[in-house]
């Protein structure tokens, strides 16, 4: 073995012993309650909220997925600066509410909150099934994503199957030692790592050589492929990553899990301002997509841009580094939903279901099984399901963004029924799987990329307003209870 190999196997070792250590330390600090296992006790400081929320939110969707984005469509992709500022709002304006009606209710899941605001089971159930669904595919991304960039970090040396079976082993050991604790520590770390890698790989390719900087790259792409410097008539999929990517993220369960962890209400103030500044790191992104342009214009695999160039035009130990950053981004948001859809489904089915006199501890366990059933759920998909990291990713997000229009409806429309809500998120999903699988066609407005993801979120609005001004309204008892609960948010009482 080479001694680049050996170095970039010490590298790889490194970034999987870190989070280990963490977990580890974390799980020392546990305390066997579900409560603690899965919101953290609801005591998550300042620093780690926002890293986890950030590290969540980014993914191999967006180290890798962008810059091939970048390359493909050009300027489409800075839709990524609009969608950071929106999600940062919607966590503002809808997360400090869901956390407040966590903190009184000790909500742990999504399911909960529609029990709360809804009084239905059958709604929750449903919400808890979208969730489970909808993300275990994006799950897949993530472990597609790093087993690849492993193997590529590795020289090859660590195959793909080997490389997301380590990556999956990682993430079990840490997050069943020390649940959403573990994954918040860690996810500080994948965080640096991640904006230090999307930058500095932007600022280290556009300035090699055969680039020659930023203003020769632009000059480049507007003489040969001018078409890659403007939006052009992508109109309907701008419009439709802005919408569908922030808040199918946000409706997702590891962010609802995020909501209800958060130690003070003022956290979620700065969110907007940190999370759009955060998202300075897509230069960076940018300036690696459009560098493709003049560094490799005939790649197949486009979302293998970075480490192509990297391997080609880089000192191997620092490409090996700068793609173990990237891996750091698939693992943050891998963790995260491993966690998140355990918690689902132990609190909402096999605590309500299965058998409703198990202590805490024993519930924590089934949380624990259920990461490792749910993990090797989502590796065998990885290895025999293809499909590009964003269209994968923008489905699943579709798919969780339908949660949106009940929790809207929960908060702001006192009208809105359980039949609507029951009725919007059916036609919304069903029709998101008629438009994915073209066994209906959008109309011609919407058949642009990712406009039968918009239309299906519209449809679902349509379906939620129009079935609810017709059905019977919530029970008298749970708008009594929560509009009880909303004056004393908008009095500030009972914040800290």
């Amino acid at each position: 073995m080479s001694g680049q190999n050996i170095m970039a196997l010490l590298i790889i070792a490194l970034f999987m012993l870190i989070p280990l250590a963490m977990g580890a330390i974390a799980g020392r600090k546990s305390i066997p309650t579900t409560e603690d296992y899965f919101v953290q006790g609801r005591g998550m400081g300042s620093v780690a909220v926002f890293f986890t929320v950030a590290a969540t939110w980014w993914s191999a969707f967006a180290f890798m997925g962008s810059n091939s984005w970048f390359f493909l469509e050009g300027p489409l992709y800075w839709t990524a600066i609009a969608w950071n500022i929106f999600f940062g709002v919607l966590y503002f304006v809808i997360g400090k509410k869901v956390w407040y009606f966590g903190k009184l209710n000790n909500l742990i899941t999504p399911k909960d909150f529609f029990l709360l605001h809804y009084g239905s089971e059958s709604l929750g159930n449903i919400v808890a099934v979208i969730c489970l669904v909808f993300t275990l595919p994006y799950l897949q991304i993530q472990l597609s994503g790093g087993a690849y960039l492993i193997e590529v970090a590795s020289n090859g040396v660590i195959p793909f199957w080997l490389a997301a079976l380590l990556f999956y082993l990682v993430i079990i050991i840490y997050v069943w030692s020390g649940g959403l604790r573990a994954v918040a520590w860690t996810d500080i770390f994948y965080g640096v790592l991640l904006f230090f890698g999307m930058v500095f790989a932007g600022l280290y390719i556009v300035n090699i050589d055969e680039v020659g900087g930023v203003k020769s790259m632009f000059d480049f792409i507007q003489e040969g492929t001018p078409e890659k410097v403007i939006i052009g008539d992508n109109w309907m999929s701008w419009l439709s990553m802005f919408i569908i990517t922030p808040v199918g993220s946000f409706m997702g369960p590891q962010l609802w899990t995020r909501m209800y962890a958060v130690k003070s209400h003022k956290l979620f103030n700065l969110m907007p301002f940190l999370l759009g500044f955060a998202a300075i790191a897509y230069v960076g992104s940018m300036l690696v997509g459009n560098s493709a342009n003049i560094l490799c214009p005939d790649i197949e695999n486009t979302d293998a841009i970075l480490p192509t160039i990297l391997y080609e035009y880089a000192p191997f130990v620092l490409a090996a580094f700068i793609i173990a950053c990237g891996a750091a981004a698939a693992m943050s948001t891998a963790n995260s939903q491993i966690h998140a859809m355990s918690a689902g489904y132990t609190v909402d089915f096999h605590k309500r279901y299965i058998n409703k006199n198990l202590s805490e501890r024993q519930l924590v366990w089934v949380g624990r099984w259920t990461i490792l059933i749910l993990s090797a759920a989502a590796y065998v998909m990885c290895l025999t399901i293809p499909g590009a990291l964003v269209t994968i990713g923008l489905v699943a997000l579709a798919g969780t963004a339908q949660i949106i229009v009940p929790t809207l409806g929960a908060l702001f429309w006192r009208r809105s029924t359980t039949a609507g809500a029951i009725s919007g998120l059916i036609v919304g999903v069903g029709s998101l799987c008629l438009f994915t699988f073209h066994v209906i066609t959008p109309p011609w407005v919407f058949s642009m990329s990712g406009g039968g993801n918009l239309l299906s979120l519209i449809l679902n609005i349509i379906v939620f307003v129009i079935v609810s001004l017709v059905t019977k309204p919530r029970s008298a008892e749970v708008l009594d209870k929560v509009q009880a609960q909303f004056d004393d948010y908008y009095d500030g009482k009972n914040f800290d």
